[in-house]
This record gives C-alpha cells, structure tokens and sequence, in this order.
C-alpha cells in the first residue's frame, strides 16, 4: 500500500463468539486514510459486533486490529485518542443540555475550557443545533439527539469516525442532513467507517463497500465496480393485488430468459438481460386472473448486486432492521 493510499484501519481474522452465537467469523478488511468505508449487511449479520471490536468495546477472541497504524490489543487508550465513536443508541446525559454535552466530551478528551467551548458553539451552529444549545437533551427529537451524538464524537477532531446506522429512525430532513455533513466530512479528509441497513445510503456516500452475512465478509469493492455489475440489466416491479408467489411462478415458466422472484404476496420483481417487454408481461398476468395495479422500470443500482451477492432482498432487510429497532 503507497504512502497516499495507507491503511487508516487494518482487520485481520478477527472472530467473536458469544455463547452459542459465533457472531464475527474471520473477518479481514482495510479502510484508507480519508475514505468513507460502508460496512452493508442484515440484521444480526456482525456489524455492530465488529464495530465494537474496533472502538475497543468488545475484544475479540482471535485476531488482529490496527487503528492508524497503532495495535489495538497492545495500545488501545493510544488508537482510541485517534477515533470518534457513534453509537447506535445515543450515549449522551438526558439531564444535560446540548452545549453542556458537548464540552463534557470535550473534558474527556482534554481539550481546556476555552478551546472545548469554542468547539461546541462551532459544531452546535454546523449541525443546526443553535436554537436547541440551552435545552435539555432528553427532550430532543430523534434527529436532534442523532446529530447532537455525531457532533459529540466530532469535539476532539478525530482522525476516524466510526458511526453505527447513523440514519436508523430519525425523520427524512434530519436523515439529509446527517448525509450531507458525512459526505463534507469525507471531503475534508476524515476517514469514516460506516455501518447501515440502507443500501441507497451506501451507494450514495462510500467509497468502498463491504458486505457481511451471518458474520463472514462476502465481497470488498469500490462502489462503482459493484454497479459496473449492473450495466445492461433491466429490472421490472410488478405489483399485483395478491397471489404474487405462485403468479412469479407461472411468469418463471412461460418466459425462461427472465430472471422472477416474489418480493412479497403483492410484488414480483423481474430482471432480464434485454429490455422488458412490459405489456406481454402484464397480458400473461391478467390471463390468469392477477389484478396488475403497477408495472414500471427500476433503474439498476446497488440493490441489485447486493441481491446477486447476498440472496437478501434490500426492503426486508430494511423492514427487519426497523421491526428490530436494534444493532447487529
């Protein structure tokens, strides 16, 4: 690895076990200095388990981790100087109001009094928190609380920011936002490790992009070498009133080239390698008595291989992650 392109953090055969449950099995990745790395996969999949190995929550059973260029298990007080950690769920005093917040944080980092004051005014005015400054942050909303957590990982400038599913349960406005100030965080050269259950939000922010599955890592690509996957893929989303499953089927059957799966008892989706003839589709369909209420063209995206990978389809992966309402 070149000098511009050196390891931020370094992974290798890291495996975690808890009970009966092996969690993280001998997982191996590296994130470069000022890349935003997105670490994509399922509920209960080990991603919060591995981000809690790296920010020292956890230890690993096996393994090695290297945080700017410092090893973990010998030095961690020294890697965890280097690193801002979001949790999933907010670590932050309810009792405490937002700017009171952060100039804690920024005691426990040691900055002094003037300079840790002058940074929560900073972050509070950047992440559109002014207003809220005085106010308890037990009172916040969702997408307050979400940001006033970014900015507490942010008061000591780290190097690395590790965030786990940043976006989950907040409003749409706030989701934004939080996407902006990532994707200006990346520009300004911090390395950012991000694990989500959204797969737009993945293809819409990182650089790289790995995939885990029942603990073990199944692909590592840059984003646009996974969606060079999808080019000349054409995809339809048929939504019938019901039946969808056995629909999918006969659909299977009568056209060989296409590729049909059930994503649920109301939507068939359909990939081919040349274009859809749509209205064929929708003939057989209502032939066999289905009630097609849509029928539109999906413009291919990252969904698509994470599917071709994974075999997981992106919306149940979504709706499990929030039925959860917890990490992985």
């Amino acid at each position: 690895m070149t000098a511009d392109n050196q390891a931020a953090i370094e992974v290798h055969g890291l495996f975690k076990r808890f009970v009966e449950v092996q969690a993280v099995s001998g997982v191996d990745f590296d994130v470069r200095k000022g890349e935003l790395f997105g670490f994509l996969g399922p509920n209960g999949a080990g991603k919060t388990t591995t981000i809690n190995m790296l920010t020292g929550l956890v230890r690993p059973d096996t393994g090695t981790i290297r945080i700017g260029g410092i090893d973990c298990s010998h030095n961690p007080k020294a890697a965890q100087r280097l690193m801002g950690i979001v949790p999933d769920d907010s670590n932050l005093y309810p009792e405490l109001t937002g700017f009171e917040n952060l100039c804690f944080c920024g005691a426990l980092y040691g900055l002094r009094k003037a300079v840790r004051q002058a940074r929560a005014r900073e972050l509070l005015d950047t992440f559109s928190l002014v207003e809220a400054a005085g106010r308890k942050f037990g009172g916040y909303s969702k997408g307050m609380k979400r940001k006033l957590t970014i900015a507490a990982a942010l008061i000591h400038d780290p190097e690395i920011l590790f965030l786990d599913e940043p976006t989950t349960g907040i409003d749409v406005a706030a989701a934004r936002q939080i996407r902006q100030l990532l994707a200006g965080l990346r520009g300004a050269g911090t390395t950012i490790f991000l694990t989500t259950h959204y797969i737009e939000e993945a293809e819409r922010l990182c650089n790289r992009i790995a995939f885990i599955v029942s603990g073990r890592i199944v692909r590592t690509d840059p984003v646009t070498d996974l969606l060079r996957q999808t080019s000349g893929l054409h995809v339809m989303q048929i939504t019938v009133s019901s039946r969808a499953p056995a629909l999918c089927q006969a659909l299977a059957g009568a056209f060989p080239r296409l590729k049909c799966a059930a994503v649920s008892d109301v939507q068939i989706r359909v990939e081919a390698a040349e274009p859809v003839r749509v209205g064929e589709l929708v003939h057989f369909l209502e032939e066999r008595g289905a009630e097609v209420t849509e029928a539109r063209k999906i413009q291919p995206s990252l969904e698509e291989v994470f599917v071709r990978i994974t075999g997981i389809e992106a919306a149940a992966m979504k709706r499990e992650k929030e039925k959860a309402g917890g990490g992985s």
